[in-house]
């Protein structure tokens, strides 16, 4: 294996693997609140026209001098797997997307995802003024924006630094999105309206603008059933910024209000207690480990047993540190818990035997990891 040729140098024998690693810093201990978007798959008609598209086409031209279909006919899958290519190249897209417009067709071509789509693609570029005009011309042609549109231009309206904008564009929702909000289930209607709200949150915070989160959190909570989870997102936004403070006084007051944690919340604690922890000396890594480990004794006490992430974090300030023995030690701990080890966990410990000249042991977990998987 690799492992054998190389030599005790940290610098290279951590290379080796830095392609495995997965950054604690990009776990999401939430549970994703993502859109309902189509995913790339593969299609020998959409590479071949979205080349065409990509190669040929200039995007101050007719669409159709340049597409050359080859008696191919656009559907919507198609269209959509089409765009999904064309995202880096918003012009050829919008291009694209008004020509399918234009094309007669038995059956409508267009639809709520195909908009989505190109909405997702024009606002990575900021072209918000088009974005609304799409979002207006759904909403007179009967092809209704659903739930998933609207986050989607709240995402990018707040990634460019535009939160009032993204607010505003919350509120809006209501007045185009019938399909999601309509309905005889009050609580169906009631927990769309709340994973919307969770949504705009969560963004907010995973781009820096915890102090937005909170002030709309703080105003229109009494709107809502407020739960852990939303305590949960306030809580990793303020970790995510450095300010352990004030996650612990949310905490806290979710706490206060009988809300009780879970695993997922004592992990954004424990994360932001180690991700930008100093190591050295060891008296500020004895100092970080004992913060974690009464967090894990804390989390027992309420009978929730650290999961996978938990340790994960742990096993990572511990590589950060260079401390290959304590790192073992914790390992074998998980398996005798049974924990299930995933990539991060074996690649943390990995990292750590490298950066630590005991590459005999490294290459051994390297392959006890490939067996696994």
């Amino acid at each position: 294996m690799a492992l054998r040729s190389l030599r005790v140098g940290t610098c290279t024998s951590t290379a080796v693997f830095r392609h495995l690693l997965l950054p604690l810093t990009s776990i999401r201990f939430l549970s994703s609140t993502s859109v309902n978007l189509p995913k790339l798959q593969a299609s020998e008609e959409a590479d071949s026209l979205s080349q065409i598209l990509l190669t040929q086409h200039n995007p101050f031209h007719a669409m159709e001098s340049s597409i050359q279909l080859h008696g191919i006919s656009l559907t919507p899958p198609l269209l959509e797997q089409i765009l999904l290519r064309l995202q880096h190249s918003s012009k050829i897209a919008l291009s694209f997307f008004l020509y399918s417009k234009s094309l007669p067709t038995p059956s409508p071509l267009l639809s709520t995802t195909s908009y989505t789509l190109i909405i997702d693609i024009l606002g990575k570029v900021r072209q918000f003024d088009v974005v609304w005009q799409l979002i207006l011309e759904m909403d007179q042609t009967n092809i209704s924006p659903d739930s998933s549109t609207f986050m989607i231009l709240i995402r990018r309206l707040i990634a460019a630094g535009l939160t009032r904008q993204a607010i505003r564009a919350y509120d809006d929702m209501g007045c185009f999105v019938t399909a999601d909000l309509e309905s005889s289930d009050s609580d169906s209607v009631s927990q769309n309206s709340s994973f919307c709200f969770c949504y705009l949150l969560d963004t907010l915070c995973k781009y820096g603008y915890v102090k937005v989160a909170v002030e709309i959190f703080n105003k229109r909570k009494s709107g809502f059933r407020v739960d852990s989870k939303m305590y949960t997102i306030l809580i990793s936004g303020w970790c995510k910024i450095g300010r352990i403070d004030m996650a612990e006084r949310f905490f806290n007051e979710m706490m206060e209000k009988g809300m009780e944690p879970n695993v997922v919340t004592y992990n954004v604690i424990l994360n932001g207690i180690c991700r930008r922890a100093s190591l050295h000396p060891d008296e500020r890594f004895d100092r970080t480990i004992r913060n974690a480990e009464k967090l894990f004794d804390e989390m027992r006490q309420r009978g929730i047993e650290p999961d996978v992430t938990s340790y994960s974090i742990i096993l990572h300030v511990y590589s950060r540190a260079h401390k290959p023995d304590l790192t073992l030690d914790k390992l074998k701990i998980m398996k005798e818990k049974g924990i299930c080890l995933n990539v991060t966990t074996y690649t943390s410990v990995i990292k750590c035997l490298c950066s630590c000249g005991r590459l005999e042991e490294a290459e051994k977990l390297l392959g006890e990891m490939e067996d696994e998987r």
